[in-house]
């Protein structure tokens, strides 16, 4: 491919990303910052240089006492964000993906990874329905909800989590999402979670759509957070989309090019109109264990990095392939979902 057609797809393909937790970043670190880019992969500005129009940013919490506050908190950050960040961004809502060629800010819509942030383990399921209005109230729509993180709550079992599925709490939550156009997301869910979800769905003919918003392949890349061929079979098949993770634990963390090697197979597997990125860029000064550092390849370290990778995969992937990747996949599952 030549170098002009190249830069045309740099310049004409805008970004779709599903998953980054700029949210948990701003409401953890002291003085954290949304425009420093030194500090989080998604700042701002880096969004804005690798093009990107729609970003989800993750409402994440841990499987504590004080998730509900914790999730609250993130929530109100969202609120914030648009309200005294409007040069830059706007709400990601169904105007914005109506008009998708006609903006100019970075659309952003919020996402719950782990229903733990909707009820601690102690909560009332009066107390659980309060908080998902209030949590509705402050952001509008959700992209989408995880039941769990890695761990095991009152909804499931994570995806480090051996023989635990759905529980009833689990059970009683989709029955509540049901219909309210809220995709669930298998990121982090077991095996016996996901199939759970799936039978519960099924069964009970619940309207709720399953994607996964930022995981990849285990044929590729063995790893209890990448997903199996049937996992994701099942969620092309139902229309949903697969965001591929950009993390070098779940790529292989010896090879940058898997990166590549995950979103073919995406393609492989019949996914053309479902995968899409995931790149779960947070913040990882506070993160402990060193062997994960750099938890990035160079190829893909930031937002800014999506022309370049775009360019790489355009000897890969045609023109259609690439917008369908880049962003046609998401706007066209939101559009879907939203009526």
């Amino acid at each position: 491919m030549s170098t002009s057609i190249k830069t045309n797809i740099e310049m004409k393909f805008p970004i779709a990303d599903m998953h980054c937790d700029l949210l948990s970043y701003l409401a953890k670190t002291p003085s954290a910052d949304p425009y420093v880019k030194d500090d989080i992969a998604c700042a701002i500005p880096w969004l804005q240089k690798g093009n990107v129009r729609q970003q989800i940013l993750a409402i994440y919490t841990d499987v504590t006492i004080k998730s509900m506050e914790m999730a609250l908190r993130q929530a109100t950050i969202f609120e914030n964000l648009l309200e005294s960040h409007e040069e830059d961004l706007t709400s990601a809502d169904a105007d914005f993906l109506q008009n998708w060629d006609h903006q100019n800010c970075v659309g952003i819509k919020a996402s719950l990874e782990n229903a733990s942030g909707l009820g601690n383990e102690n909560a009332s399921w009066q107390e659980i329905y309060i908080q998902f209005d209030l949590i509705l109230k402050k952001v509008k729509q959700l992209a989408y909800i995880s039941l769990t993180h890695h761990t095991e709550n009152r909804f499931g079992g994570g995806n480090y989590t051996e023989g635990i599925g759905l529980k009833e709490d689990g059970k009683k939550l989709l029955d509540h999402i049901a219909g309210k156009n809220i995709p669930l997301d298998f990121s982090h869910t077991s095996d016996l979670l996901a199939e759970g979800i799936l039978n519960h769905i099924d069964t009970q003919k619940l309207a709720i759509p399953v994607i996964a918003s930022h995981s990849n392949f285990r044929e590729i890349y063995s790893h209890k957070r990448n997903l199996t061929d049937e996992f994701a079979k099942e969620i092309i098949h139902r229309g949903g989309i697969i965001g591929v993770n950009f993390l070098r634990a779940f790529l292989d963390p010896a090879v940058p090019e898997r990166l590549f090697d995950h979103i073919l197979y995406g393609f492989h597997l019949g996914g053309e109109k479902a995968i899409c990125f995931g790149a779960d860029y947070f913040y990882t000064k506070d993160f402990g264990d060193p062997s994960r550092h750099p938890f990035y390849f160079p190829l893909a370290e930031n937002a800014g990095k999506y022309p370049s990778l775009l360019e790489t995969l355009s000897s890969k992937l045609d023109q259609v392939q690439l917008e369908h990747l880049a962003y046609k996949n998401v706007v066209n599952f939101y559009q879907k979902i939203q009526g």
